[in-house]
């Protein structure tokens, strides 16, 4: 498998590029049952698997497929792989850790042969494969008791197991670059990082590094309590491609804080925000026009280099993106005085 590092950040100098959108969103417009998720593989699984979309990878692939094509035929330049609960920890939820290898594996192979197909239609518009590593549904920081802060019900070390084996799995099925996303939690990424680290020296391959985290609400800060920058400081030894902010808000409100990142990052910056907030059914009513607007301010105000969706979001919003931010030129990488940058809940930068 070729390595597409160099490719990718010459490509990411020369234009703006547009990032798949939710996952989730699409599939359940296919309004599956509890009998669709288990196919006939698990048709007698001892416990229920409905909502567990990684799982489809394996039972319904075609549609997995379709979703894939649906993003790339939108303009969509990175397809992520259907991973983002298939950690051994994530699929514990459903009794289903031993799959969790299997599950993406097949994801990333899926993806690949899809962006191979579109790549192979127009060799002059690269497609690229991330493979996508979620945060988990534990977080390492954070007591989930709280009458015992202390309380932890996951290690760092059992993280970091959990991505190496995902990882691993990620890069056999052919992903061009890995991607931490939803990062509520900074501890959980470094676990990620260093996880990703050990499988690119296990499997004698260094692919290009995507981290993004979640800004949860109007505090501007994640859940486990950090600034914008404080995150950024806290993980820009890893050297990613890119640094990003996904999820929790829609691009109004995500807008200070995309400005604030391009601001103090020295690589590449991604964003891919929800279709707006839930409204009362847990539906997203931001419409593709209207997102589009949001995205394409940011791209004139020189923030963005990657740019897509996630929750709410279809091949829609995917579309009007892509349209609306091709002629505009992306965010220059910035060149920042060399300074201590240090991290707690806020960044501290001396001289």
């Amino acid at each position: 498998m070729p390595n597409k590092s160099q490719q990718l950040t010459a490509a990411l100098k020369a234009r703006i590029h547009i990032l798949d959108g939710a996952m989730g969103t699409m599939i359940q417009k296919y309004k599956l049952e509890e009998e669709d998720y288990r196919g006939e593989r698990f048709a007698n699984w001892h416990v229920l698997v409905k909502g567990n979309n990684d799982l489809l990878s394996l039972t319904q692939p075609q549609i997995i497929e379709q979703i894939h094509r649906e993003y790339l035929a939108a303009g969509a330049d990175i397809i992520e792989t259907n991973t983002f609960n298939a950690t051994t920890i994530s699929m514990e939820d459903y009794e289903m850790a031993s799959l969790s290898r299997e599950i993406n594996l097949e994801s990333a192979k899926l993806a690949r042969k899809v962006c191979d197909e579109f790549e192979a239609q127009d060799p002059a518009k690269p497609r690229y494969v991330a493979g996508v590593l979620g945060p988990t549904s534990k977080t390492c920081s954070i007591s989930p008791d709280v009458n015992d802060p202390g309380f932890r019900n996951v290690t760092f070390d059992a993280l970091v197991e959990a991505y190496i084996e995902s990882t691993l799995a990620l890069i056999e099925g052919g992903a061009d670059l890995i991607l931490i996303e939803t990062i509520f939690d900074t501890l959980n990424s470094k676990a990620a990082a260093f996880a990703v680290e050990e499988a690119f020296e296990r499997a004698g391959v260094t692919l290009p590094v995507m981290i993004s985290g979640t800004i949860t609400d109007a505090s501007g800060r994640t859940l486990s309590g950090q600034t914008t920058e404080a995150f950024y400081n806290s993980i820009r030894h890893i050297k990613p491609i890119s640094i990003g902010l996904n999820c929790a808000l829609g691009p109004d409100l995500l807008r200070q804080y995309v400005e604030e990142l391009s601001r103090v990052c020295e690589t590449f910056v991604s964003v891919h925000p929800n279709a707006g907030l839930p409204n009362e059914f847990g539906e997203y009513d931001l419409e593709a026009d209207e997102m589009a607007k949001e995205i394409i301010d940011w791209a004139e105000s020189g923030f963005i280099n990657i740019v897509g969706g996630c929750c709410g979001t279809t091949p829609e919003h995917i579309n009007a993106m892509y349209q609306g931010t091709k002629n505009v030129a992306p965010r220059q990488l910035p060149e920042l005085e060399v300074r201590m940058r240090l991290a707690g809940l806020e960044a501290c930068n001396l001289n």
